[in-house]
């Protein structure tokens, strides 16, 4: 009987909570079809489009539906969307500036920074004006905000100026002290992705390329600021020098930094004398978001398609089911690549490529569904902040590449890492192995013990064949002997002004740049950009993260408890998930 009570509540309970369930799907609907129905938004004569920097910054951007349930806000604005709407506000002509907003925006990607400020000068162009406004400018706030007209800040606020800083962490003593260990085989003195788990600091060879990379990004930020600023690049270099973060606000008006103190309430009397209208009067604002349902009148003639491929490049999704958007799928992306290949409509492609590698497997799939796209139409690539090891594979068969000037590209070169927890077992643990085998090696790669020297070579022809390959792939592409492409790999990265210089790259350009070259080697005399996956949908979003299959609420609040050590730790994780071959970036890096 008490089983029979048991069994009849657990049907009861199940049918209650699969009503609340259809009856959330249902609002979930009916609010997805008003959204998708939405009208396009009007722009009122004297319009001001404000661009608020308070979220993280990505290729694309994605909602957190269910933030407000939980307390936390992991919205993330999409690049592509922000330079979408600075352009149609350059050509709108009832939009009269933009006023920015620096508010806690979180992304530290050099030319993510570099290719928003580059659509505010074009924007600049147009004879328009850019405010801004914090009540503290970070370093990157202030670098994308010195573009504007005039830079006002809170008078109690501060502005970070006080150079870059690369700190890379190390797990190789914390894994020890667990028992656990990694075994390598590499190719490339500078392949040095490994080095977190595998030594306790970095390599010469990885000192002198992080070295190079990190003065050639703080190079570009002087020169850009100092062409806003008028302010010579020695005298920013001692600016930083003095580390201005805790500079008084007066002391910043007098370096010529920024151009007035203020309270947050008093900024809108600056915008609308910008205006020409009255202090009672109210200011037409656009968000991004309205941007974004602004016309766009451009969309005429042929079509050229910009895939985005950004993320880890993996041989099968293992993080989340509704956001493949998050890594680079090998067999998903070959698959996408031969529908363009076979759409008529598709005059060319654009490959917006943003990864730092991965699978060396899965970047030679893709390398293979790139040549045979590249038979068919033109093929050009535009590279993001990364575009590095497997992300270069993948790029390296292209018509044409451009990449920004402060992109992170190169690292020709292969590695394979191996856990190993046998120490942890037999030691810490106290399990014991036997073995029985047919042949002598059976047990290649078991875990009871370490690679033995005749294994370890192995694996080291193995990845010495996969090196000549990635090698030859890049000459091939480059129209450069095996030689020449042997002077700059060695898993050497590259920032992208000195891939210029070296040919691992055609030009320095945005994605527009990139757009319009394609249709340039298509013969389109009249064209328009087309994105080619759709994202997924805000409710798609919000199922995944209740299903509690994707694991985004753990991810959220292990991001928020470790802060910028969760992206090395989130690796250690994935490690037994990925291919055992990689071609991947050193570390990742946090820039300050």
């Amino acid at each position: 009987m008490k089983d029979f009570i048991k069994y009849v509540g657990a049907t009861i309970t199940g049918i209650v909570m699969l009503s609340v369930i259809v009856g959330i799907l249902g609002v979930i609907s009916l609010v997805g079809l008003a959204a998708s129905t939405a009208s396009t938004v009007q722009v009122k004569d004297g319009s001001v489009f404000t661009l608020v920097l308070k979220n993280n910054i990505d290729e694309r951007g994605t909602d957190n539906p269910i933030g407000f349930l939980n307390g936390s806000d992991t919205t993330i604005d999409g690049l592509n969307d922000i330079i979408s709407a600075i352009h149609k506000a350059k050509d709108n002509e009832n939009i009269k500036g933009i006023y920015i907003q620096a508010d806690g925006m979180a992304t530290d990607s050099p030319a993510s920074l570099h290719a928003i400020r580059e659509a505010l000068l074009d924007f600049k162009k147009s004879g328009k004006w850019i405010i801004s406004y914090s009540d503290g400018y970070s370093q990157s706030e202030y670098y994308l905000c010195s573009v504007a007209d005039q830079i006002l800040l809170n008078p109690q606020g501060q502005i970070g100026w006080h150079g870059l800083a690369a700190e890379p962490v190390f797990y190789k003593d914390l894994l020890a002290k667990f028992g656990v260990k990694f075994e390598l085989c590499k190719v490339g003195k500078y392949k040095s992705a490994p080095e977190q788990v595998t030594a306790d600091g970095m390599s010469e060879a990885n000192r002198e390329q992080v070295t190079a990379y990190v003065t050639g990004i703080w190079k570009v930020m002087l020169k850009d600021v100092s062409a806003s600023r008028k302010i010579s690049t020695d005298s920013l270099n001692a600016y930083a020098d003095r580390f201005m973060d805790l500079a008084d606000a007066q002391e910043l008006i007098k370096l010529r930094l920024i151009d007035k103190t203020m309270y947050a309430d008093e900024v809108k009397n600056v915008i609308k004398k910008r205006l020409d209208i009255d202090t009672d009067t109210d200011i037409p604002q656009l968000s991004l978001g309205d941007m974004l349902n602004v016309e766009d009148k451009k969309n005429r003639g042929d079509k050229v398609a910009v895939y985005y491929a950004y993320g880890d490049i993996v041989d099968e999704d293992n993080s989340n089911p509704m956001n493949p958007q998050t890594c680079i799928v090998g067999k998903d992306m070959c698959k996408d690549l031969e529908e363009l290949a076979d759409d008529d409509d598709v005059k060319a492609v654009v490959l917006r490529v943003n990864s730092p590698g991965g699978s060396a497997y899965a970047s030679e799939q893709i390398w293979h569904a790139v040549t045979k796209l590249k038979a068919k139409k033109p093929v050009v690539v535009s590279m993001g902040g990364y575009a590095a090891s497997g992300g270069y594979y993948i790029s390296c068969a292209a018509n044409y590449i451009y990449s920004d000037p402060t992109t992170i590209t190169g690292s020709i070169g292969i590695f394979g890492m191996f856990l190993n927890y046998s120490e942890l077992m037999k030691d810490k643990l106290g399990i014991k192995f036997d073995e029985v085998k047919t042949n002598k090696h059976a047990n290649f790669g078991t875990r009871s013990r370490f690679f033995n020297a005749e294994e370890m070579a192995i694996l080291d022809k193995y990845i010495g064949k996969g090196y000549e390959l990635f090698r030859k792939r890049v000459a091939d592409g480059r129209k450069m002997s095996v030689a020449q492409v042997e002077q700059i790999a060695q898993g050497r990265v590259w920032l992208g002004n000195d891939a210029l210089k070296i040919h691992l790259v055609d030009g320095i350009g945005s994605l527009d740049e990139a757009v319009k070259k394609a249709a340039q080697l298509a013969k389109l005399d009249e064209y328009y950009a087309s994105e080619y996956q759709t994202p997924s949908s805000w409710y798609e979003t919000l199922l995944a993260s209740a299903s509690g299959n994707s694991g985004s609420y753990l991810d959220e609040q292990m991001q928020a408890t470790f802060g910028e050590l969760y992206e090395p730790l989130r690796y250690i994780k994935q490690v037994e998930n990925m291919s055992k071959i990689q071609a991947r970036l050193p570390y990742f890096l946090t820039i300050r």
